[in-house]
């Protein structure tokens, strides 16, 4: 190989080099904004909870007054 071939080589390792650092950024990214959709979305989750439990307390008091009125 000669001296030109191996800059060109050279450049191209660079470039992979950085493309692989900068794609390395990019997981890291996402992982983080994974992470931050898994918590948002137990969040949601124990809130629907909470509002199905208090909802099918309300329908049970309800229905309960209506006994009790019939």
């Amino acid at each position: 190989m000669s001296e030109l071939d191996f800059k060109a080589l050279e450049l191209k390792v660079n470039q992979l080099i950085e493309v692989c650092k900068l794609l390395d950024a990019k997981n890291k990214a996402l992982a983080k904004e994974n992470q931050t959709f898994k918590r948002e979305r137990s969040q949601v989750i124990q809130q629907k909870d909470l509002a199905r439990t208090k909802v099918e307390h309300m329908i049970s008091s309800l229905k309960a007054m209506e006994l009790n009125n019939g």
